[in-house]
């Protein structure tokens, strides 16, 4: 079953994606989460050369860190996760802003995430998948890391004491 659909967000260059193939029954599902030609198609034609996950477990929050050169194609293929994406370009009139999204196994939903924004997710479920398309090579000396706490995003987050790695307690 094709549920494909491309829908802008408040964000400028922050796109929701629905994935091409979706097909559910009695075995399980099958999810195609990336096809070249249907996504450069809707417009999205970003060479993406690399692809990661990571596992983690409910409360640890991951991020907020970006770069000025990476385009992401995010989702969570288990469980489930809050994602906030900010705009951290200080030339860009939507400069500090923010939007959250929830992806999860059922919705399926990926978010695309251009060049300096930021993205961080803090995991809902007992443990979650979280995938990421870039097209660039991993360079964390080239991140930035905004505090996910910062008073001057407001930033909302489903839970107060999230478990944090050194770098985003600092």
């Amino acid at each position: 079953m094709s549920s494909f659909h491309v829908e802008k967000t408040e964000l400028d260059g922050v796109l929701l994606v629905s994935p091409p193939t979706q097909h559910e029954d009695f075995r399980g599902t099958y999810v195609e989460i990336y096809n070249e030609t249907l996504y450069n198609q809707a417009g999205i034609r970003t060479k993406f050369i690399q692809d990661d996950y990571s596992t983690s477990s409910q409360h640890v929050l991951r991020g907020i860190h970006g770069d000025g050169v990476t385009t992401k194609l995010i989702s969570c293929i288990y469980g489930v996760i809050y994602v906030i994406v900010v705009n951290n370009d200080p030339m860009s009139p939507q400069y500090r802003k923010w939007k959250s999204f929830t992806l999860s196994d059922n919705n399926r939903k990926q978010v695309l995430i251009p060049p300096k924004f930021g993205n961080a997710f803090l995991v809902i479920s007992p443990t979650a998948v979280f995938h990421y398309k870039q097209d660039t090579l991993y360079d964390r000396e080239g991140q930035f890391t905004l505090k996910w706490n910062d008073p001057a995003y407001n930033f909302w987050w489903p839970v107060r004491n999230p478990i944090l790695s050194e770098r985003d307690f600092a």
